[in-house]
C-alpha cells in the first residue's frame, strides 16, 4: 500500500490535486504514526484498519459539523472520507453481511448475548475494513437478543 500511496501522491502534485495530496499525506501520516507505535511495518490488515480509522473519524465530525449546522466543514470532512475510502476494499453488501453474521453465530454456537464477544471477534477477522462494526455490532445485538 505505501508504493500505491506513493505513485498517488506523485499524481496528485503533478495534477495540482492539493486536497487528495493533502489527505494522502495526512494518511502516510498516520501510518508511520501505527508502525511507530507497533515497532515494525504495517501488514495489509493493520494498515485497513488505519484507513477504517481515518474514514470513521471523518465520518462522525461530519456527522457533528452537520449537527452543527457547519456545512462548509460538513463537506470538507466528507471528501477527505472519500479519498481515504478509495484504499478501502469494496465494502460488503447487507446480504454478504448477514451470511457472514450468521455463519459467525453458528461457528461460535452463540444463543445469548453473553456469546456476543466470541461472534464479534469472528465477524471482525472476516469484514474488517469492508463493514462498519457498530453497524455490525446492532445486527449481532438484534439476532442474539
Amino acid at each position: 500500500m505505501q508504493k500505491q500511496l506513493i505513485n498517488d501522491m506523485k499524481a496528485a502534485m503533478k495534477a495540482g490535486e492539493k486536497s487528495r495530496l493533502s489527505c494522502i499525506r495526512m494518511l502516510r501520516a498516520a501510518m508511520k504514526d501505527k508502525e511507530i507505535e507497533l515497532g515494525h511495518a504495517l501488514d495489509d490488515a493493520e494498515a485497513m484498519a488505519v484507513v477504517s480509522k481515518l474514514v470513521k473519524q471523518r465520518n462522525d465530525a461530519a456527522k457533528q459539523y452537520a449537527d452543527a449546522d457547519r456545512s462548509d466543514l460538513q463537506e470538507q470532512e466528507l471528501t477527505e472520507a472519500a479519498v481515504f475510502q478509495t484504499y478501502l476494499p469494496e465494502p460488503l453488501s447487507d446480504d454478504e453481511l448477514a451470511v457472514i453474521i450468521d455463519q459467525a453465530i453458528s461457528d461460535a454456537d452463540a444463543s445469548s448475548m453473553r456469546d456476543m464477544g466470541k461472534v464479534m471477534g469472528i465477524v471482525k477477522s472476516k469484514a474488517e475494513g469492508r463493514a462498519d462494526m457498530g453497524k455490525v455490532s446492532g445486527i449481532i445485538k438484534s439476532r442474539l437478543g
